[in-house]
């Protein structure tokens, strides 16, 4: 997450992640700085850390509606919210993003220089394990 990356992420709007990293065959890919195409229908492993300055919740969305069971928090403290969730598409071209919930009450700032002065990652991990 360089330190160019969207400093909050408001209410209802999902987390941008700015680079590629390594990737591997043709079915998962970036449609935006936020949006992910699972290509197949299937099981998919997705993993994500962000690093955040107030507490707050994350949720992993699927053709924009909330994936309920997905949703991971914090309640103090300037750290990490981190999930690992599976996540089960049923139609091909489903897309994937992580999101600030529309029902929460406050805004969520990235803290991309967190612990000291070189920039912090935030990771999204999209795995197909079916």
């Amino acid at each position: 997450m360089p330190p160019d990356n969207s400093a909050t992420i408001a209410v209802g709007t999902d987390v941008n992640f700015p680079q590629d990293g390594p990737t591997s065959g043709t079915d998962i890919t970036r449609t935006g700085p936020n949006t992910f195409n699972l290509g197949l229908v299937g099981i998919y492993q997705i993993f994500f850390n962000v690093c955040v300055s107030e507490a707050g919740q994350l949720i992993l969305t699927l053709n924009g509606a909330d994936l309920d069971y997905t949703v991971v928090g914090r309640t103090t403290g300037t750290s990490d919210i981190i999930e690992m969730s599976l996540v089960t598409t049923t139609t091909t071209n489903s897309i994937l993003t992580v999101r600030n919930p529309a029902i929460n009450s406050t805004a969520l700032t990235i803290t991309p220089l967190a612990g000291g002065t070189r920039p912090v990652s935030a990771h999204l991990v999209i795995l197909q394990i079916h």
